[in-house]
């Protein structure tokens, strides 16, 4: 192949936000007859995915240099440079460098370094990319945290993404402006834990401190989104958005793990059940429409039937409705990976009875919507999304990125049918 590089991404969306960072830089470089795959390594089946995808993408692209970076690439170096398939594995730092991408272009057999991955845990700062437009026509993500401060005993991704790191509010702020002026009718905040926004920073502002922020001083913004968040980290001022500011989308996607106290102090949260239940509570009660998605584990170490009961009945006492279900599978090098573990076919058995329930949730959700009036941001000319992230259905064309008003009639499937 020649031209421009190809890009492969596996995971979450601050991946995909990334990976459209490192297009720019490659680009840039002049980097071309290249495959990039951005890996994933919140689970051990992503990275068994990862080095399933690297050896499709050699076998499609024989001729080309591959080049693997993200968590995977971060936390096991030494796994993708052992592959044949593998010209290079540069880590979650070095893909954001413009160096890095300069020695690539360059083409240096042999002179550049095969594995390029530093001590994730020694970077201070976020790195300096801002993708002004990244997402749909509509719809723009905007990374404003790297990171994570705390220790989970399941998770493997501060050590593929180091400690927590802030973008200042300012440069947040402006940027939203722009995309605002390119014509976005919705930004998404992103982080890899979002709620810890601002405890680096002068004076350790808020997430809510930035949500406020950004609502006074970018009036003509629309729609403001916050991604995946930790409920026990909420600020004040978060809670007073949710009450005020309409702007604010009434969607919040939680990161619960689990429903039994028991199994919450083993994976070391911060948080009980209680303490869910509570702020799911509090949130519908300053804002009646407020719709809720949660990570949920199946089959963590020790886990027995009573307490996966209790995850299952979570997610009712919680009115969740967007469910993320993860099985467990143990990374070496966390402590819950020496737990005693949960058979195989129980946790593939459980996982499905929460996947179960979460149908019966959105089969709820969307019947509870019949009649109703919403705002809807349009993604394509016959698909747009509602206030509370629910997919919307036309039978005639739209325009695309607009937000319309219509009234639902009829259901199809996860998604509602605009009358």
């Amino acid at each position: 192949m020649t031209g421009a590089p190809k890009f492969t991404t596996l995971g979450c969306r601050l991946n995909a936000y990334e990976t459209e960072a490192m297009k720019e830089l490659s680009q840039q470089a002049g980097l071309e007859n290249a495959v990039i795959i951005n890996t994933c390594a919140v689970t051990a089946e992503a990275v068994r995915k990862a080095r399933q995808e690297i050896r499709r993408l050699r076998r499609e692209n024989p001729t080309a240099r591959l080049i693997v970076t993200g968590c995977a690439a971060q936390t096991e170096p030494e796994t993708f440079t052992a592959m044949p398939e593998v010209d290079a594995v540069i880590g979650n730092t070095e893909k954001m460098q413009p160096a890095t991408w300069a020695g690539l272009a360059a083409d240096f057999i042999g002179e550049t370094e095969a594995c390029q991955v530093d001590d994730i845990m020694s970077v201070t700062e976020t790195a300096g990319h801002l993708i002004d437009g990244f997402g749909t026509r509509s719809r723009a993500y905007v990374q404003v945290q790297n990171g994570c401060d705390h220790r989970c005993t399941f998770c493997i991704i501060p050590f593929g993404r180091g400690n927590s790191r802030s973008v200042p509010a300012g440069v947040v702020v402006d940027q939203i402006k722009r995309l605002v002026d390119r014509g976005f009718n919705e930004v998404v905040l992103t982080g890899v834990d979002l709620t810890s926004w601002g405890a680096d920073l002068p004076a350790e502002p808020r997430l809510g401190d930035l949500v406020m922020r950004i609502l006074k001083l970018v009036p003509d913004l629309p729609r403001l989104r916050i991604s995946s968040i930790d409920s026990i980290e909420v600020d004040d001022n978060l809670m007073q958005a949710i009450a005020t500011e309409k702007r604010l989308m009434p969607h919040l996607h939680l990161s619960l793990q689990h429903g039994d106290d028991l199994i919450l102090k083993r994976m070391k949260r911060r948080h009980l059940r209680d303490d869910a239940i509570r702020f799911v509570e509090e949130a519908r009660g300053l804002r009646a429409e407020m719709t809720f998605g949660a990570d949920i584990i199946a089959g963590f170490p020790t886990e027995t039937e009573a307490a996966f009961v209790n995850s299952l009945k979570l997610v009712e006492e919680c009115d969740l409705t967007w469910l993320h279900v993860f099985p467990y599978s143990p990374r070496p090098g966390t402590p819950a990976a020496r737990m005693p573990q949960v058979n195989g076919r129980d946790i593939k058995e459980r996982a499905a009875r929460l996947r179960a329930a979460g149908e019966r949730q959105v089969t709820r959700h969307l019947a509870e919507q019949q009649g109703r009036t919403h705002h809807i941001l349009m993604e394509s000319a016959r698909m747009g999304r509602t206030e509370q992230f629910t997919e919307v259905t036309f039978d005639a064309d739209q325009s695309e990125g607009h937000i319309v008003t219509a009234t639902i009639a009829g259901t199809r499937g996860h998604q509602l049918v605009a009358a």
